[in-house]
């Protein structure tokens, strides 16, 4: 006997919209009642409602969040709490690593409503990042863990989470690049260089941000142009520092946030991307595109393992170095044709209907229970 579940899905952020979107769409599909809400973690209409409405998750709520970083954060936890009132969920789910998540978590389990965490598992194992600490907090209160990769479901068993709570589904954005019919480009068509960031890591420190600009000239003079849409954070850390004038270069394109189908295009056509963000090394892996991230760990360590990946951080002055080098390897013919030939790792874009087939099924009751123990009869828990 199938179950039909009252599910809460929040989301802050373009990545959670892009992951969420097929599979609030599998789980309606299933059945499942949704309450979608929108956190208001990004404002910005290319980032925010326009994706949104290219993607079809239209929010039931949607919040405001104040500016100050304190007061956001406060009023972030606030509107989770209201959001379990309002919509009294049998279950939240959350995806992924952001403010959202560790907000919702911890409201569900004041409210004792059952948390599931999409995207579990990700392990970067840098104690300085805030994601780290809200993925391990999402795993700490989670009664459901639905893991992209047997490596991600690998650190949970590490860390004493049951086996039976874990479920590899693959990661979600691939269910959103197959549902777009999505095609590789074939590599001899491919050209230049796709470059993102908006790590606070990367470009609130002036230092790091100026050697992510040395990095895109360097890329522009010697590996081919560069197309660089500039996240609103970075965009404004740039005309804060004066360092936007040293991007003004023939070998650069510069543009604001672009519809997530004009990125896609432009991360399909490019011989290589260098990034630090998550979700372009999911796509450049289903796309066959080689990348290098600008950090020094990575929560996705499958593309380093297959060796389309490669680390090369911001953190000291041999950072442009070390990304021409590793671009050297990854745009000549065999580091082309490895990305194009290496099986996309993150998942066959089932991932959607994966989890609303576990919160279906009735044997799924247990693993949500949260039940008080009761050790009174003198028996111990070890």
């Amino acid at each position: 006997m199938s179950r039909s579940r009252h599910v809460l899905v929040p989301f802050g952020t373009r990545p959670e919209v892009v992951k969420l979107a097929p599979v609030v769409t599998a789980l309606t599909a299933a059945g499942h009642r949704v309450s979608v809400v929108d956190t208001g973690q990004h404002t910005d209409p290319q980032m925010g409602a326009q994706l949104q409405a290219a993607l079809g998750l239209t929010p039931g709520h949607r919040f405001a969040l104040p500016t100050d970083p304190a007061e956001r954060t406060g009023a972030l936890h606030a509107d989770a709490f209201r959001a379990l009132r309002l919509c009294a969920p049998d279950l939240v789910l959350a995806l992924g690593d952001t403010s959202t998540v560790p907000a919702y978590a911890l409201a569900a389990r004041a409210a004792g409503v059952p948390f599931a965490h999409l995207e579990a598992g990700l392990r970067s194992l840098n104690p300085r990042s805030v994601e780290e600490v809200n993925r391990r907090v999402a795993a700490a209160v989670a009664q459901l863990h639905f893991a992209p990769t047997e490596r991600a479901a690998a650190f949970l068993a590490d860390e004493g989470v049951a086996a039976d709570r874990v479920f590899v589904v693959g990661n979600p954005v691939i269910d959103t690049l197959v549902a777009r019919d999505v095609r590789r480009v074939p590599v001899a068509e491919r050209s230049g260089v796709l470059v993102t960031a908006h790590r606070p890591t990367n470009v609130d420190d002036p230092v790091r941000l100026a050697r992510l600009v040395g990095v895109v000239r360097a890329l522009a003079e010697q590996v081919g142009p560069v197309t660089f849409p500039v996240h609103p954070r970075t965009a404004a850390r740039l005309s804060e520092t004066g360092l936007g004038a040293r991007l003004e270069h023939p070998g650069v394109t510069l543009t604001g946030p672009v519809q997530y189908d004009v990125l896609l295009g432009a991360l399909a056509s490019a011989r290589l991307a260098v990034t630090d963000s998550g979700g372009i090394q999911e796509e450049a892996a289903y796309l066959g595109v080689p990348v290098v991230v600008l950090r020094g760990s990575t929560p996705r360590w499958e593309g380093v393992e297959a060796g389309t990946t490669t680390l090369a951080g911001l953190a000291d002055d041999r950072a442009a170095a070390a990304v021409l080098s590793a671009a050297a390897g990854h745009t000549g013919p065999e580091g082309q044709e490895r990305a194009a030939t290496v099986p996309c790792p993150y998942g066959d874009g089932t991932a959607g209907p994966q989890v609303a087939a576990v919160l279906a099924d009735e044997r799924t009751d247990a693993l949500l229970a949260l039940d008080e123990p009761d050790f009174t009869d003198g028996r111990l828990p070890w």
